[in-house]
């Protein structure tokens, strides 16, 4: 078994896999100062209380946009799996050509989402969101480039900066929303935050389309923790939870002369 993990601002989020089948994905709190132990007896935990033997995982491969993270999460890999993680970061093999100015600025996770969106489908313009706590779209030539990127604030950051910037606007449930016109002020906030972001993701594909694709339309995959809640817009012609562990899943397998 392989055991990925992305280790995110906000959570966690960690899969199983054999043969290419995912057995498990979970979701952990991500928390600055939490020790080696704390995660390795989580992991081994969440494996067991899900019928899968810890003492089976073979590899282990992370990727993480929280530097201060990894070396915690990499002892407790060694610790309590006697594994040393494979960890995405410059220099590993991705197969693509990233575009980027300086490619280190490029994050592991949206490295991971490109090339598991490669990996469903070779030789197709793709545009990858990750809807998490912030939305990033990161445009893929069909010749395995990566292009370029756009980020801006997630829901729930433009959600806390309402809240924290205003005297009488407090936190709402983040929901899908069919009326645009609210008639209360958590009505009013649900929809800005919704047909807002909706909004700006309709512009920025369509601008990704005209500017890097001549106009013809890329596959646009959708990932991260907010996607499910647009779908049926059309905005998205499929719908990846797991995108960026399938990613982590194959960059692992690509350097697999280097573990």
């Amino acid at each position: 078994m392989k055991l990925c993990l992305d280790v995110g601002n906000s959570h966690i989020y960690g899969g199983v896999f054999e043969s290419g089948r995912a057995l498990l994905t979970f979701r952990k709190a991500s928390k600055l100062g939490s020790s080696s132990d704390e995660y390795g007896l989580f992991f081994r935990s969440v494996l067991r209380e899900n019928d899968l033997d810890p003492n089976r995982v073979a590899e282990i491969a992370l990727c993480s946009v929280v530097p201060e993270m990894v070396y915690a999460i990499s002892a407790a890999c060694q610790k309590y799996f006697a594994i040393r993680p494979f960890i995405l970061q410059a220099g590993v093999k991705t197969g693509m050509k990233i575009q980027y100015r300086n490619p280190l600025e490029v994050g592991a996770d949206r490295i991971a989402n490109a090339v598991g969106g490669i990996a469903l489908h070779p030789g197709e313009n793709l545009v990858i969101v990750d809807l998490g706590t912030a939305t990033t779209l990161c445009a893929v030539g069909k010749d395995h480039s990566y292009k370029g990127g756009v980020i801006l604030p997630g829901l729930k950051m433009s959600m806390q900066a309402l809240e924290s910037g205003t005297s009488k606007l407090g936190s709402v449930e983040i929901t899908r929303k069919d009326i645009c016109l609210g008639r209360t002020t958590a009505d009013s906030i649900q929809s800005g935050l919704f047909f807002g972001h909706l909004g700006a993701l309709h512009e920025i594909i369509h601008r990704i389309q005209l500017e890097e694709f001549g106009g013809q339309r890329p596959r646009v995959i959708a990932t991260g923790g907010f996607a499910s809640l647009f779908g049926g817009t059309g905005l998205f012609d499929q719908v990846m939870p797991d995108l960026v562990l399938r990613g982590l899943l194959a960059v692992l397998e690509l350097n697999a002369d280097r573990l």
